[in-house]
Protein backbone atom coordinates (compact mmCIF):
# COMPACT_ATOMS: atom_id res chain seq x y z
CA UNK A 1 0.00 0.00 0.00
CA UNK A 2 2.76 2.41 0.78
CA UNK A 3 4.92 1.73 -2.23
CA UNK A 4 1.48 2.29 -4.34
CA UNK A 5 0.80 5.89 -2.51
CA UNK A 6 4.91 6.85 -3.64
CA UNK A 7 4.49 5.11 -6.69
CA UNK A 8 1.36 7.23 -7.26
CA UNK A 9 2.96 10.76 -5.98
CA UNK A 10 5.43 10.38 -8.77
CA UNK A 11 2.66 9.98 -11.40
CA UNK A 12 0.89 12.91 -9.57
CA UNK A 13 4.02 14.93 -9.99
CA UNK A 14 4.50 14.13 -13.50
CA UNK A 15 0.96 14.90 -14.39
CA UNK A 16 0.77 18.01 -13.33
CA UNK A 17 4.05 19.06 -14.86
CA UNK A 18 2.85 17.99 -18.45
CA UNK A 19 -0.44 19.52 -17.89
CA UNK A 20 1.55 22.71 -17.42
CA UNK A 21 4.15 22.59 -20.05
CA UNK A 22 1.80 24.27 -22.70
CA UNK A 23 -0.15 26.75 -20.43
CA UNK A 24 2.94 28.12 -18.35
CA UNK A 25 5.59 27.81 -21.09
CA UNK A 26 4.43 31.11 -22.54
CA UNK A 27 4.83 33.00 -19.09
CA UNK A 28 7.78 31.40 -18.32
CA UNK A 29 9.46 33.01 -21.36
CA UNK A 30 7.74 36.17 -20.52
CA UNK A 31 9.42 36.07 -16.83
CA UNK A 32 13.34 35.42 -18.20
CA UNK A 33 12.44 38.45 -20.56
CA UNK A 34 11.62 40.47 -17.38
CA UNK A 35 14.31 38.84 -15.39
CA UNK A 36 16.92 38.83 -18.34
CA UNK A 37 16.28 42.63 -19.00
CA UNK A 38 16.58 43.85 -15.38
CA UNK A 39 19.69 41.77 -14.72
CA UNK A 40 21.47 42.90 -18.23
CA UNK A 41 20.51 47.03 -17.44
CA UNK A 42 21.82 46.68 -14.00
CA UNK A 43 18.92 46.00 -12.40
CA UNK A 44 18.26 43.17 -9.82
CA UNK A 45 16.25 40.59 -8.78
CA UNK A 46 14.16 40.68 -5.27
CA UNK A 47 12.99 37.16 -4.42
CA UNK A 48 10.75 36.46 -1.60
CA UNK A 49 8.35 33.38 -0.42
CA UNK A 50 7.08 31.45 2.78
CA UNK A 51 8.15 28.28 4.58
CA UNK A 52 9.05 26.27 1.91
CA UNK A 53 8.59 29.22 -0.79
CA UNK A 54 11.20 31.15 1.29
CA UNK A 55 13.80 28.19 0.73
CA UNK A 56 12.58 28.32 -3.23
CA UNK A 57 13.83 31.86 -3.31
CA UNK A 58 17.01 31.13 -1.51
CA UNK A 59 17.49 28.32 -3.78
CA UNK A 60 16.97 30.83 -6.77
CA UNK A 61 19.44 33.82 -5.32
CA UNK A 62 21.90 31.11 -4.96
CA UNK A 63 21.78 30.37 -8.40
CA UNK A 64 21.90 33.79 -9.79
CA UNK A 65 24.77 34.71 -7.72
CA UNK A 66 26.40 31.74 -7.84
CA UNK A 67 25.71 29.65 -11.01
CA UNK A 68 22.89 27.38 -12.21
CA UNK A 69 24.73 24.63 -14.76
CA UNK A 70 27.17 26.86 -16.50
CA UNK A 71 30.01 29.12 -15.39
CA UNK A 72 29.27 32.99 -16.48
CA UNK A 73 29.14 36.29 -14.08
CA UNK A 74 27.58 36.84 -11.19
CA UNK A 75 23.93 38.06 -11.53
CA UNK A 76 22.43 40.41 -9.14
CA UNK A 77 19.48 38.43 -7.35
CA UNK A 78 18.72 38.57 -3.83
CA UNK A 79 16.19 36.60 -1.54
CA UNK A 80 14.32 38.80 1.61
CA UNK A 81 13.64 35.72 3.19
CA UNK A 82 17.00 34.96 3.95
CA UNK A 83 18.47 37.58 7.13
CA UNK A 84 16.84 36.54 10.29
CA UNK A 85 18.20 39.40 12.15
CA UNK A 86 16.33 41.69 9.30
CA UNK A 87 13.12 39.38 9.18
CA UNK A 88 13.00 39.18 13.12
CA UNK A 89 13.67 43.10 13.80
CA UNK A 90 10.53 43.97 11.28
CA UNK A 91 8.29 41.41 12.47
CA UNK A 92 9.10 43.06 15.97
CA UNK A 93 8.86 46.79 15.69
CA UNK A 94 6.20 46.76 13.41
CA UNK A 95 4.31 43.43 12.05
CA UNK A 96 4.68 40.48 10.01
CA UNK A 97 3.07 41.88 7.04
CA UNK A 98 5.86 43.97 6.89
CA UNK A 99 8.62 42.10 6.21
CA UNK A 100 9.37 41.73 3.07
CA UNK A 101 7.48 45.26 1.70
CA UNK A 102 10.00 47.17 3.61
CA UNK A 103 12.66 45.15 1.87
CA UNK A 104 11.47 46.07 -1.13
CA UNK A 105 10.95 49.86 -0.26
CA UNK A 106 14.59 49.97 1.12
CA UNK A 107 16.41 48.22 -1.66
CA UNK A 108 14.15 48.11 -4.82
CA UNK A 109 14.14 50.70 -7.88
CA UNK A 110 12.55 51.05 -10.94
CA UNK A 111 13.92 48.50 -13.37
CA UNK A 112 14.54 45.48 -10.93
CA UNK A 113 12.06 42.18 -10.67
CA UNK A 114 10.13 41.37 -7.30
CA UNK A 115 9.82 37.50 -7.60
CA UNK A 116 7.28 36.02 -4.94
CA UNK A 117 6.37 32.72 -4.68
CA UNK A 118 3.35 31.91 -2.90
CA UNK A 119 1.22 28.67 -3.39
CA UNK A 120 -2.16 30.48 -2.46
CA UNK A 121 -1.88 33.90 -3.78
CA UNK A 122 -3.34 35.14 -0.15
CA UNK A 123 0.21 34.99 1.93
CA UNK A 124 -0.01 38.55 3.20
CA UNK A 125 3.65 39.73 3.81
CA UNK A 126 4.05 38.29 -0.37
CA UNK A 127 0.54 40.87 -1.08
CA UNK A 128 2.30 43.69 0.68
CA UNK A 129 5.99 43.39 -1.14
CA UNK A 130 3.83 43.12 -5.05
CA UNK A 131 1.93 46.64 -3.49
CA UNK A 132 5.17 48.07 -2.24
CA UNK A 133 6.96 47.45 -5.75
CA UNK A 134 4.10 48.23 -7.81
CA UNK A 135 5.31 51.65 -5.81
CA UNK A 136 8.50 51.32 -6.92
CA UNK A 137 7.64 51.05 -9.98
CA UNK A 138 9.77 47.53 -10.60
CA UNK A 139 8.14 44.18 -12.52
CA UNK A 140 6.45 41.22 -10.67
CA UNK A 141 6.72 37.66 -11.03
CA UNK A 142 4.32 36.01 -9.48
CA UNK A 143 4.46 31.76 -8.57
CA UNK A 144 1.38 31.13 -7.35
CA UNK A 145 -1.58 28.03 -7.33
CA UNK A 146 -4.85 27.21 -7.05
CA UNK A 147 -6.54 30.35 -8.79
CA UNK A 148 -4.37 33.33 -7.74
CA UNK A 149 -5.70 34.21 -4.56
CA UNK A 150 -5.57 38.19 -3.69
CA UNK A 151 -2.13 38.48 -5.70
CA UNK A 152 -4.30 37.67 -9.07
CA UNK A 153 -6.43 40.29 -8.80
CA UNK A 154 -3.40 42.72 -7.76
CA UNK A 155 -1.17 41.87 -10.50
CA UNK A 156 -0.40 44.56 -13.01
CA UNK A 157 -0.71 43.63 -17.27
CA UNK A 158 3.43 44.45 -16.90
CA UNK A 159 3.45 42.45 -14.72
CA UNK A 160 4.16 37.91 -15.44
CA UNK A 161 1.78 35.54 -13.13
CA UNK A 162 2.62 31.72 -13.29
CA UNK A 163 -0.30 30.18 -11.51
CA UNK A 164 -0.06 26.73 -11.60
CA UNK A 165 -3.75 24.92 -11.49
CA UNK A 166 -3.74 22.50 -8.56
CA UNK A 167 -4.68 22.55 -4.67
CA UNK A 168 -2.20 20.71 -2.89
CA UNK A 169 0.80 22.99 -1.98
CA UNK A 170 3.22 19.87 -2.25
CA UNK A 171 2.49 19.43 -6.01
CA UNK A 172 2.20 23.51 -6.93
CA UNK A 173 6.08 23.79 -5.06
CA UNK A 174 7.20 20.78 -7.31
CA UNK A 175 5.81 22.79 -9.89
CA UNK A 176 7.42 26.04 -8.94
CA UNK A 177 10.82 24.26 -8.73
CA UNK A 178 10.86 23.79 -12.24
CA UNK A 179 9.64 27.05 -13.01
CA UNK A 180 12.60 28.27 -10.89
CA UNK A 181 14.95 25.91 -13.32
CA UNK A 182 13.82 27.11 -16.70
CA UNK A 183 13.94 30.74 -15.63
CA UNK A 184 17.48 30.39 -14.62
CA UNK A 185 18.63 28.23 -17.72
CA UNK A 186 16.53 30.27 -19.96
CA UNK A 187 18.38 33.03 -18.21
CA UNK A 188 21.94 31.30 -19.25
CA UNK A 189 20.90 30.56 -22.54
CA UNK A 190 20.29 34.08 -23.47
CA UNK A 191 23.72 35.16 -22.19
CA UNK A 192 25.87 32.26 -22.76
CA UNK A 193 23.92 30.58 -26.12
CA UNK A 194 22.46 27.08 -26.03
CA UNK A 195 24.79 24.28 -23.87
CA UNK A 196 26.84 21.86 -24.95
CA UNK A 197 24.98 19.19 -22.64
CA UNK A 198 28.57 17.31 -21.76
CA UNK A 199 30.22 20.03 -20.29
CA UNK A 200 27.73 20.58 -18.29
CA UNK A 201 27.62 16.96 -17.13
CA UNK A 202 31.41 17.24 -16.40
CA UNK A 203 31.14 20.59 -15.23
CA UNK A 204 28.34 19.58 -12.41
CA UNK A 205 30.06 16.16 -12.02
CA UNK A 206 33.00 18.08 -10.57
Amino acid sequence: MLLQRIQQQFIDSADLKYQCAQSLAPLVESAIAAVLASVTGGGKVLACGNGASASAAQHFAASFMGRYERERPELAALSLAADAAVLTGIATDFDGRSVFSRQVRALGQSGDVLLVLSTTGNSANVVAAVEAAHERDMIVVALTGARGGRLGHLLRDTDVHLCVPHELPARILEVHHLVLHCICDGVDAQLLGLPDESNITMENAS
